[in-house]
């Protein structure tokens, strides 16, 4: 770290404390050179998630969208929000933790697919229905089999 008094290179950390709920670190630093003292703060450095819709346009990813589109396939159903708060925590790590900073609004979808479906099954239907864009009562009937397959 850079001292701002003197411009040398090199400084000693003397006291490091928790700042903003656990957002920050603010660190006291010495000078190795003049001896002067000053303070940093480390911010963790977040790189966006930039989503990429259907018609090839890009945008940042929002939560509060994904939020809201499982919000509404719970809508009636015995869903709490700290339920719905949890899935879209998850879904948000996993798009955190990618190496991909792109991705697709399909990829979004399956996550959140995943996440509805250990949930409540009836909100999975409806999610996916409006995700998966179900043509017709038949397409609508193989993803009820698909989901009665597997819980037998």
């Amino acid at each position: 770290m850079k001292c701002p008094y003197c411009g040398y290179e090199e400084s000693k950390v003397i006291d490091s404390r928790s700042a903003d709920d656990g957002e920050r670190i603010r660190r006291r630093r010495e000078c190795l050179k003049c001896g002067k003292r000053f303070t940093t703060h480390e911010v963790i450095e977040t790189v966006p998630i930039i989503v990429v819709k259907r018609d090839k346009s890009r945008e940042v990813f929002d939560r509060n969208k994904l939020t809201a589109g499982i919000l509404r396939a719970c809508e009636k159903r015995p869903v709490s929000i700290q339920q719905i708060e949890s899935m879209v925590d998850s879904i948000e790590a996993k798009l955190q933790s990618s190496l991909d900073r792109e991705i697709t609004t399909m990829q979004i979808g399956e996550l959140a697919m995943e996440e509805i479906k250990k949930v409540d099954e009836v909100s999975y239907v409806r999610f996916a229905s409006v995700y998966r864009q179900f043509k017709d009562i038949n397409t609508f009937m193989e993803e009820l089999n698909k989901l009665l397959t597997e819980k037998k």
